[in-house]
């Protein structure tokens, strides 16, 4: 990976995204080709989830202090938080993480034995009060959309779920085009940044390490780098510098649902308390597009390209029929756009759109036969084939999320 793949540099240069001083530092806005990327990986997070058996909620971004006074995060994590503001005699957080509102939204009701594993998901805003010398692109930001998710489970139930959560996560990176760097079993170090609790860090320590053990995967412990409340498998992944961060999370907590005093009813119609399981599959939509960027060099694979069609009508005669093709690709939730001959000559407008999945090309002959003359980004040229056959094709490589641009059959 060369310099030219640093996504701070890469990303404005493709119109992805950019950052204003009006707006402020590690505030970066979107544009509508990054947009669309961020859109698809939402998308195919939260239907991933919907098929994992997933529930989705909505929480604010604010909350009382008490809220994460009593979550722990006012006592351990208060340094990297935005200080409160007084609203109507009260003092409101911007939320540095969503899990107490999910501890919160699990207790609005009771809940049987029968009932769980209750896994909740949330794409939803946190903000950290990051120092404006470690702000960079779109890895280090202060408003961050983090894909998160809170398994509420019995204690026979968690080492299955977080398997679970590391199965997700592999086909993911596989859809996304990903190679993690190293898995890491992130323990806590010493000094007053960590619950004071043994016996929950030795019983939560133990089961990630036998599901790591047991999923064959290899990794590294590194102390100091727990959650406040309990250890984590981090999937670290590295950028065009070499620099580590962590893209993707799995985490065992005995802390909250205590604080929380939160609960279900068993088979022997007694309270008890259920262990909390955080996951993460791509982290914040941040550093995950940021390293996508990086990965790819904005090749991205075609289910995410911002164009994922670009239509090539050779002379102005053939821009009826471009229009057409276009308006037959919005149809089937393909973005395409035409790159007509006000734009240069053929070859300038297909190395213009070297980086987008596919080129359609129309001549004469393809208007004429309702037939298009597909250019694949990799250099591969298909023969012109019918307009149907082709987008059908397409669709089912991007409907699959694959990484592959054309195979012998989409079925």
């Amino acid at each position: 990976m060369t310099t030219a793949h640093d996504h701070r540099r890469l990303g404005r240069e493709l119109g992805l995204f950019d950052t204003d001083p009006l707006i402020g530092a590690g505030l970066p806005y979107w544009l509508p080709d990054g947009a669309a990327v961020r859109h698809s990986l939402e998308e195919y997070i939260r239907t991933a989830e919907r098929r994992a058996g997933y529930q989705h909620v909505y929480s604010p971004v604010l909350g009382k202090r008490e809220l994460y006074e009593i979550s722990g995060h006012w006592a351990h994590y208060s340094d990297d938080m935005f200080p409160p503001m007084d609203v109507g005699g009260e003092q409101v957080v911007l939320r540095p993480s969503l899990c107490p509102h999910h501890a919160v939204i699990y207790r609005y009701r009771s809940h049987s034995y029968r009932e769980l594993p209750l896994r909740m998901a949330e794409l939803g805003g946190m903000y950290r009060s990051e120092l404006s010398g470690v702000l960079g692109g779109l890895t280090r930001v202060r408003a961050i959309q983090l894909n998160d998710a809170h398994i509420f489970c019995t204690l026979e139930q968690v080492a299955e779920e977080a398997r679970a959560a590391l199965d997700m996560i592999r086909r993911a990176y596989e859809a996304l085009g990903i190679t993690p760097a190293r898995y890491r079993l992130s323990l806590p170090g010493p000094g007053g940044k960590y619950v004071a609790a043994p016996e929950k860090w030795r019983r939560s320590t133990a089961l990630l390490t036998d599901v790591l053990d047991r999923s064959g995967l290899p990794y590294e412990a590194a102390e100091g780098e727990a959650a406040f409340y309990g250890p984590k498998i981090d999937v670290q992944v590295t950028d065009g510098a070499g620099r580590e961060s962590t893209l993707s999370t799995v985490q065992v907590d005995f802390h909250q649902p205590e604080r929380f005093d939160l609960h279900y009813i068993g088979a022997d119609g007694a309270r008890h308390r259920p262990v909390m399981v955080h996951r993460s599959i791509i982290g914040s939509v941040e550093r995950a597009v940021a390293h996508l960027i990086e990965q790819h060099g904005g090749a991205f694979p075609a289910w995410l390209a911002p164009t994922q069609l670009v239509i090539l009508p050779i002379s102005d005669s053939e821009l009826p029929n471009a229009t057409n093709l276009a308006r037959r690709c919005a149809d089937l939730g393909l973005r395409a756009r035409i790159a007509g001959p006000d734009r240069g000559s053929l070859g300038a407008r297909i190395r213009e759109a070297r980086l987008v999945p596919y080129q359609a090309v129309i001549g004469a002959k393809e208007a004429t036969d309702d037939h298009v003359a597909l250019r694949l980004r990799d250099g591969r040229r298909l023969a012109p084939q019918p307009t149907d056959d082709a987008l059908t094709h397409i669709s089912t490589l991007i409907g699959a999320h694959s990484t592959a641009l054309w195979t012998d059959t989409a079925s």
